[in-house]
């Protein structure tokens, strides 16, 4: 590793992985962090409950499609409920910089309030802290969720099975590619609007329509798709093989991402899940998913395979198949 922190410890990448195993996974010691799942799954008394803790510090924190308190809000929702759990509960933390103006702050409150409404969860505690000018950049917001899980479902980054099919819920990388064209200026021709989110109504319409069939969900935000198949192809111990031709972008992104050498499939989705589904369920799975809000856009996009464990293949166009590695180094700062 690298003797200090970089923007790329903050990518979602390796050089993020790297970081979290050997200082939090191996300081802390705790048996819920080795997972590395986007919550923990707890027993408190009869009761199985996911918690999650996320922070955010997107730049700019007014963009198309949302701002950081709607993200906010999305992100610890998903996070929840990409273990199958019905979110319930939000604390939201605020650290904001001397100067920044009330308008604004009451536009993010705004947001976390319509946000927690239309997901269907109660802000409940929370914190501030002022620091001086020069000391944050406008605002920052940390939040933690608590959601109600049924004992009876075991979805987890390590249950994936070989045969299971994988499905993208819908178009990749519009959260990134719209950061970055409003925080850099760049005039490229498009409708571009972030996904920002709440995916726990589909996810449970989901979990209604075939229950214990889905093995794994996990929304690729961070190092996008990419990065996350990558992440459960180690932790289910199988390979993953997707098909280029398959794979859902649209227009606008695909050209800007074409312009500007990047590749869709390590930009972030705020909106957007991953799901591995036993093979036999999958088709009626997506039948539901296209009738419900955020998911009419899903796609089967490849299946879990024996080969190449721990690996991600993309087979591409033109017939040739390629290794879809985790990300390396930072080519967004700040998309959440």
């Amino acid at each position: 590793m690298a003797e200090k922190i970089t923007l790329a410890h903050g990518s979602g990448g390796k050089a993020s992985h790297e970081l979290i195993e050997k200082f939090f996974v191996a300081g802390f010691g705790s048996k819920s962090l080795v997972a590395m799942e986007d919550s923990a799954v707890l027993t408190v008394g009869n009761e199985t409950i996911a918690f999650s803790t996320d922070s955010f510090v997107v730049d700019p924190i007014f963009f198309p499609g949302g701002d950081i308190g709607s993200l906010a809000i999305h992100g610890t929702v998903n996070d929840l409920a990409m273990r199958g759990a019905k979110p319930l509960y939000i604390s939201v933390g605020m650290i904001i910089e001397e100067g920044f103006a009330f308008k604004d702050l009451e536009t993010i409150v705004r947001s976390l309030k319509d946000g927690a409404d239309k997901a269907g969860v109660e802000i409940v505690t929370g914190d501030t802290k002022v620091v001086q000018s020069g000391k944050a950049d406008k605002i920052f917001i940390n939040t933690s969720g608590i959601g109600l899980l049924d004992k009876e479902l075991d979805i987890s980054a390590q249950n994936g099975r070989v045969g299971d099919k994988i499905i993208l819920s819908g178009t990749m990388a519009d959260h990134g590619a719209t950061i970055l064209c409003q925080r850099e200026g760049l005039q490229i021709q498009g409708d571009f609007k972030s996904d920002s989110a709440p995916l726990n109504h589909m996810v449970a319409a989901m979990i209604k329509e075939i229950g214990e069939a889905i093995h794994v969900l996990r929304d690729p935000t961070r190092g996008g798709v990419g990065t996350t198949l990558n992440e459960l192809a180690g932790s289910s111990g199988v390979g993953i093989r997707i098909k280029e031709a398959a794979l859902p972008v649209r227009d606008d992104v695909k050209g800007a991402c074409e312009l500007l050498g990047l590749d869709p499939l390590y930009l972030a989705n705020e909106g957007k899940l991953l799901a591995f589904v036993a093979p036999d369920a999958a088709e009626s799975l997506l039948a539901v998913m296209k009738k419900i809000e955020y998911g009419e856009n899903a796609c089967i996009i490849g299946e879990v395979v024996a080969e190449h464990r721990g690996q991600v293949v993309l087979d591409t166009i033109i017939g040739s198949a390629r290794m879809v590695d985790m990300l390396h180094g930072e080519p967004l700062p700040r998309i959440c």
